[in-house]
């Protein structure tokens, strides 16, 4: 694993995110719409920098199965959601702008519930993988088209506890494979 964006690189990004978004609403409420699970240590960071009357929704997006490293079909669920955005500033939070689609998808189903804007913050934007006509208004970190973990994001359910992003090597998932296919093979002994 090869540390790409250190946890002193985090704080400065997302504190420089933080500013900005102040100055935007300028002492308006916002209500913050966090894409789960990846963006949760990037939203609870962001969100305690944010000094303006804040509310907290949450939505569950998913694309990464398993052990694919190149996004699937997008997996959407709005249950989490509150119906309580109308008339609201609204801000998207998501770990990662890969292809798009994640905020390509849930920008549209947001507006249909009549906030007053939306806009959208990523802690990462991977380089030159947009299958999209938008752009993040917000972008902590640019970073090169290498399959990252840590600071909430995963491979297989692991290193989302990571304080920093890494790139995730060949030698790594094969080492997180291993874990999972012994967690899979002991699940089923003991299940019969």
């Amino acid at each position: 694993m090869k540390t790409l964006i250190t946890e002193e690189q985090l704080r400065q990004g997302i504190d420089r995110m933080a500013q900005e978004i102040r100055r935007h609403y300028d002492g308006r409420p916002l209500t913050i719409v966090g894409v789960l699970i990846g963006s949760l240590v990037f939203l609870a960071d962001l969100m305690r920098r944010i000094d303006l009357p804040l509310r907290l929704e949450l939505v569950q997006a998913r694309s990464y199965r398993g052990a694919d490293t190149r996004p699937g079909p997008l997996a959407l669920n709005l249950d989490l959601l509150s119906p309580d955005v109308r008339g609201r500033d609204v801000l998207l939070v998501d770990d990662i702008f890969d292809t798009g689609n994640t905020l390509w998808e849930l920008i549209p189903q947001l507006n249909e519930l009549g906030p007053a804007s939306i806009r959208s913050a990523v802690l990462l934007h991977k380089e030159n993988r947009c299958e999209v006509p938008i752009k993040p208004d917000y972008v902590a970190f640019n970073i090169p088209d290498e399959f990252v973990v840590g600071y909430g994001l995963d491979y297989r359910d692991m290193y989302r506890n990571l304080p920093f992003v890494a790139v995730l090597e060949a030698s790594d998932r094969e080492a997180a494979d291993a874990e999972t296919d012994i967690e899979n093979m002991a699940s089923k002994a003991e299940q019969g």
